[in-house]
Parts: structure tokens; C-alpha cells; sequence
């Protein structure tokens, strides 16, 4: 994925993000916040169906089956346009939206963990630092070069990203990481065979998102494999393989 100029000429007037949201069962202890991707260049709204979006609703779906009776919300976020659109960082803007939206409802204690893929990635590790928010699971995430790390100072972040990927190349997410952790941030990054549609061993990529989030509210202990891949040093706890 290649970095596109902002197209501002005839810009439309932005439409509203929005949050597709299910509740926990009983008192909400911690909310997943899901961010679809998207591409580089485009300020037409996403498509109810485009592949991206129902890709992010399936993770939601399943992280909310598997964890709302433990106090887990979820959220799926649709953002005003599909693109990242260069310095506008669309999704990113969107994201720090959802994020004050879900503190204002559910109040500054209840811990939020971002879970994002591609485009949504980014924009998830990019709003790492937003208050709130205690984990950033990254999935197959578009880190292009000089992508901001010094935020991330001291915040958990966890990586998966398929070997076989040819959209968003794995080096990419590879680099990134090893400068989060020069940031001073908590990095695991784990890789997997498949693509960037996460499609195959689909179920894997489901429990790995599920892990992070009850992790991430401080529900559940972190699972020991990515535990110890945060507690190893560079480059082994960046490339362990699943």
C-alpha cells in the first residue's frame, strides 16, 4: 500500500463517523473498539459491504460472543470516508472521535482496547495514546516509514501479520515495530501464514484478537506466548511465528 497525496480539491462536506455498538452483559468493564481499513486516497464513504468492513464486523462479532458475559462492549467504527487521504488522516481523526464518544458514555475508568486492520491499524497505533485507551491490537496494519512511535511510549501493542501478505508487506509492520520498542513501548509482534484478508486460519486470527482485548481491560492475564514475546528482547519477541 503506497502513500497518496490528500485530495482536498472538491472535498465534500465530511459525513458523520459512525459506531455500530453491542453492550456487555451486565456492568461494562472495558470496551473493544474494532477499526476496518480502508486505502490510501478516497473520500467516498465505505461501502456497507466492502470486504474491509465485513471483516472487522466478523472479528467484532466473535470477540463480543466470547466476551461480553465477562463485561466487554464492543464497537465496530465507520468512518466518514474510506481513505486515509495523506496529512488529513481521516481514519485516525475518526478513531479519536469514537474514542471521546465511548469515554463520554461509558466514563474515563472503563479501559479501552483498539483493535484495528490494515488502514484501521494504523489508525488504531496511531491513536495509542489517546486517553482510555490501555492496548492497541494491530492486524496486518499499513505502518508506512516515519510513522509517529514516540507516543506509544510505555502502551502495550500487539502485532499479527501474514507472511504471505503482498497488500501491506510484513517488513513494513517488521520496521515498526522495532521503533515502538526504541520508543519505549510494549511490542509483540507475531506473524502467521496467509494474507492480508486474514481469511485463512481465520478462527486463529478471532482468539488472537479475543486475547488482547480481555488482556488489554485487564480481565484476563495475557496469554504466556504473548507474554513472552513481550518480555523477549529485539529482534526474537518481533517475529515470533504462530
Amino acid at each position: 500500500m503506497t502513500e497518496s497525496p490528500s485530495p482536498d480539491a472538491d472535498r465534500p462536506d465530511p459525513r458523520s463517523p459512525e459506531l455500530e455498538q453491542r453492550p456487555a452483559v451486565g456492568e461494562t468493564r472495558g470496551v473493544a473498539l474494532f477499526c476496518h481499513g480502508g486505502t490510501p486516497a478516497s473520500i467516498e464513504p465505505p461501502k456497507t459491504r466492502a470486504l474491509s468492513l465485513v471483516r472487522m464486523r466478523a472479528f467484532e462479532q466473535y470477540v463480543h460472543a466470547s466476551t461480553a458475559d465477562q463485561g466487554i462492549a464492543t464497537a465496530v467504527l465507520r468512518y466518514r470516508v474510506a481513505g486515509w487521504n495523506g496529512e488529513a488522516a481521516d481514519a485516525y481523526q475518526d478513531v479519536r472521535w469514537a474514542i471521546a464518544q465511548l469515554r463520554e458514555e461509558h466514563g474515563t475508568d472503563v479501559p479501552i482496547v483498539l483493535v484495528g486492520h490494515s488502514m484501521g491499524g494504523r489508525a488504531a497505533l496511531r491513536a495509542g495514546g489517546e486517553p482510555s485507551v490501555t492496548a492497541v491490537c494491530a492486524l496486518a496494519p499499513w505502518t508506512p516509514p516515519g510513522e509517529p512511535v514516540m507516543h506509544l511510549g510505555g502502551q502495550t501493542v500487539v502485532i499479527l501479520h501474514g507472511r504471505g501478505d503482498r497488500w501491506v508487506p510484513p517488513r513494513l509492520s517488521a520496521e515498526f515495530a522495532v521503533r515502538a520498542r526504541r520508543a519505549k513501548a510494549r511490542v509483540a509482534r507475531f506473524t502467521i501464514v496467509g494474507g492480508h484478508g486474514m481469511v485463512r486460519r481465520s478462527q486463529r486470527w478471532h482468539r488472537f484478537a479475543r486475547d488482547v482485548v480481555l488482556a488489554g481491560a485487564g480481565l484476563a492475564p495475557m496469554p504466556e506466548a504473548i507474554a513472552e514475546a513481550l518480555r523477549q528482547p529485539s529482534p526474537e519477541g518481533l517475529a515470533v511465528p504462530l
